[in-house]
Formats: structure tokens, C-alpha cells, sequence
């Protein structure tokens, strides 16, 4: 993603929030009436953003059910759907906030909620019930604070998108490795990836040791977890979490197992975007949080062991997909229930299998989503160790930059203390 080359940026976009919310609505289109106590009274057109719902026959499908379950509530309301991605969100929000016609309902991803809440973008969901203490007890308790901003929550969390590694047994076996004992500190990490990569008479590697599941210019959430692993969080009480040792650490044991210890190749991927893990084109690493067994083998699924990076702390990265309410809103009571809508198990089920994730909501453990493959059962298992990326008021902006600039460190263009520290310096 390039946001930096259109004419307005995310925070810039974010900074028209005050004028847009004042003027207008996101659901002048539908002719909205005055607010309603009865749901089934509520006429309106509802415009959501939202990147839950891929272009496929299942996509879709989902998204109708969601719709249907809506409606059922609200038969008045329409919904305007306007499907995005994670690589054009930001676009979509600006555009729509420079267009003067913003959305009732914004589904983003973790960090994405202090850089809007801060700037009045969004409704504090506490008129609807929902406060950091009762958010507690009906969703995980780790995505809470992603959720929150000084003390108020701003967003609804839907689903959790997490990165647990994994391991091929089978290759485990074949190198010499004990299965039943996974790597517990980077180091020991390090040692099994040499022990299983293989290369060809060339010295090309035919098959990675490890795979930190990033192209190019995406190994930003792999960094995450690694600074996780040594302890540290990216941003602490929203100032940087990264610059001290443990993150310049973090990037140069990354470089080194690229560059020094040559277990993968830098920005290697599958052809289909995989885990190289599960196409057999690497023995240990990254993975996503749902896996398809039966679109994969079962084989290869009872094949999988999995396990946190671990070093001072355990450690597995994780985004996620959280819903919030427009500050300009003229139906926000609809708006909440289309997000309850969302919010439901078979909704989140949905959407968990469309995007490699778990529900976030608690007592969801014997789920049959959770349940149905071992890497969704191992990440809801462990969603105490989740570490996230963000925490920074102008998050949005700085993401890009997180991604060229430890791409120069991964390939030796500069020292990983003096890219981080210029990194916190543009958190400032």
C-alpha cells in the first residue's frame, strides 16, 4: 500500500472528520426519518465499510445472511454495502470524508482505533451498554484495549486475526529434531530453521527453514511478534515501545536469519500467498489462525504442531476486524444493531473461515469454528499472548513507513538501532 502518494493521507483525511460530521450524514440516500424507539418504524439507507467479505460465492453468501439477520429487526433500513480491502481502506474513508458522505459503519482493524477515535470519528459506544468493563466479560479480554481510546470504547471487536507459528513434524523428524519439543527462545528457533532448510547444489533453498509469511515490504506484523517474544509491546501507553534494545534486537535477529543464517530467502512467498508451511515450501513458521483442512489434507493438518515465539515472553501476533458507529450517523440505533448483527456466532463464524481468524468473543472455545482445525483451537487457546500492532494517534500514516524502513534493515542498508529510532521520532 502507498497512501502517502494520493492527495490526502489518512490522517489528513481524519483531520476533515470535524467538518464532514457537522454537515452531513451517511445515510442521506435513503431518505432516513426521524429516529424511531421501534426498529420496525426506522426507514434509511445504512452505508458500511467493511473488508470482511471477499468477492466469492461464499463471500457473499455470508454477507447476505448477515444482511437477512438485520433485517429481520430493522425491515425498513437499507444497507449499502461498499466492500473494500485492507489495501484500499484508508483510500475509501478519505475519499468519502473529502466527498462530504461518510459511512454509518467503519469495520477496520486493530490499531486503527486511536487514530480516529482521537480525532471525534467515531460515537463512544457507551450509549449502546457497551463500556471496557462489560466489553470484558462478552469478548476476549485481550482485544479490550485495542478497542478503547482514554478510557472509552469506540469499537466492537468481531473476529481476531492471529499469526501462530507452526512446524512440520514430519520434517522435524527427518532432520533430527525432537516433535514433541519445539524451539522455546529465538536462539533455539534459529538453530532448528538451520537444521531444516535445504538448498540445492547452488546454495539455492528449495525448502525454507523458516518463513516469516511477508513479501516484501509486509514484514512489519512478523516484527510484532518477535519484539513481543523479547518482551516489549510496539507502542506502550502510546509512546514507543521499539526503539530501545529489544527492538533493534528483534529486527537484527530477523535480518540475521535472512541474511546470516540464510534459512529464507528475503520477501519469498507462495505462488498462492500461503504459508510456505502449508504448500511444503518451508518446515517451520508463520501461519494463519484458520487452516482448511480438508482444501489442505488432513494429512498435512495432523502433520502441524504448533507453538508461541517465546524468549523473555510468549508471544503471537494478531490483528483482528472491529466494528464501529460514524460520528455523523443519523440512524447510529440501526447502525448498532447491524452491528450486533454482525456480531453473531454464525456471522463471525463466517467470517472467521473468509479471513484466517477466531471469533473474539469469549466462551467461544468449543465453537465448531474454532474446533473444526488445530490452528484456530491453538490460537483461541492462546489469545492471552496476543501482542498487536499500533497504539500511535497517527498509526495510519506510520504503518508504510514501518514497512520500507525495516525492509532496509532485512537487507542491510542500515543499522536496526538507527532505523528505529528515526521511526520513533515520526511517532512524535
Amino acid at each position: 500500500m502507498k497512501r502517502r502518494s494520493r492527495s490526502i493521507s489518512a490522517i489528513a483525511a481524519i483531520g476533515a472528520i470535524a467538518l464532514a460530521i457537522t454537515g452531513c450524514s451517511g445515510s442521506d440516500g435513503g431518505g432516513a426519518a426521524a429516529p424511531s424507539e421501534d426498529p420496525a418504524d426506522m426507514t434509511g439507507t445504512l452505508r458500511v465499510l467493511i473488508p470482511s467479505f471477499p468477492a466469492s460465492n461464499e463471500g457473499t453468501a455470508a454477507w447476505d445472511a448477515v444482511v437477512a439477520t438485520f433485517n429481520e429487526e430493522y425491515p425498513g433500513v437499507t444497507v449499502e454495502p461498499d466492500f473494500a480491502t485492507f489495501g484500499n481502506l484508508n483510500e475509501k474513508i478519505s475519499t468519502s470524508l473529502a466527498g462530504g458522505k461518510p459511512y454509518d459503519i467503519l469495520v477496520t482493524g486493530v490499531g486503527w482505533v486511536p487514530p480516529f477515535a482521537s480525532q471525534g470519528a467515531y460515537l463512544d459506544l457507551e450509549q449502546f451498554g457497551v463500556t471496557d468493563k462489560s466489553l470484558s466479560e462478552d469478548a476476549v479480554p485481550a482485544i479490550v484495549p485495542a478497542v478503547t481510546y482514554e478510557g472509552a470504547v469506540y469499537a466492537y471487536p468481531l473476529i481476531m486475526g492471529a499469526k501462530p507459528m507452526a512446524y512440520s513434524r514430519a520434517a522435524f523428524e527427518a532432520a533430527g529434531l525432537d516433535p514433541d519439543s519445539p524451539p522455546s527462545t529465538l536462539a533455539e528457533l534459529t538453530a532448528a530453521a538451520e537444521k531444516l532448510t535445504v538448498q540445492d547444489d547452488s546454495g539455492k533453498i528449495t525448502r525454507a527453514g523458516f518463513d516469516f509469511w511477508a513479501a516484501a515490504s509486509n514484514y512489519r506484523q512478523a516484527y510484532v511478534s518477535v519484539l513481543g517474544a523479547l518482551g516489549r509491546d510496539l507502542y506502550e501507553d502510546g509512546e514507543p515501545g521499539f526503539d530501545g534494545a529489544e527492538g533493534a534486537e528483534a529486527l537484527d535477529w530477523m535480518s540475521d536469519m535472512i541474511n546470516v543464517s540464510k534459512v529464507e530467502e528475503f520477501g519469498q512467498k507462495s505462488a498462492s500467498g500461503a504459508p510456505l508451511l502449508l504448500t511444503g515450501e518451508a518446515a517451520i513458521g508463520f501461519t494463519g489462525g484458520y487452516i482448511d483442512c480438508a482444501a489442505v489434507t488432513q494429512e498435512l493438518c495432523d502433520d502441524l504442531e504448533f507453538f508461541n515465539l517465546e524468549d523473555s515472553d510468549q508471544a503471537m501476533f494478531s490483528g483482528g476486524q472491529v466494528a464501529s458507529i460514524g460520528a455523523g450517523s443519523k440512524l447510529a440505533d440501526a447502525a448498532w444493531g447491524f452491528i450486533q448483527a454482525l456480531a453473531t456466532p454464525e456471522a463471525v463464524a463466517s467470517m472467521s473461515e473468509l479471513n484466517f481468524a477466531v471469533p473474539a468473543a469469549s466462551g467461544a472455545g468449543d465453537s465448531e469454528i474454532v474446533q473444526s482445525n488445530p490452528a484456530s483451537a491453538f490460537v483461541y487457546d492462546n489469545l492471552q499472548f496476543v501482542v498487536f500492532e499500533g497504539g500511535a494517534a497517527n498509526w495510519l500514516d506510520l504503518r508504510d513507513s514501518f514497512n520500507t524502513e525495516l525492509d532496509k534493515a532485512l537487507l542491510g542498508q542500515g543499522s536496526s538501532a538507527d532505523i528505529l529510532k528515526g521511526l520513533a521520532e515520526k511517532s512524535k
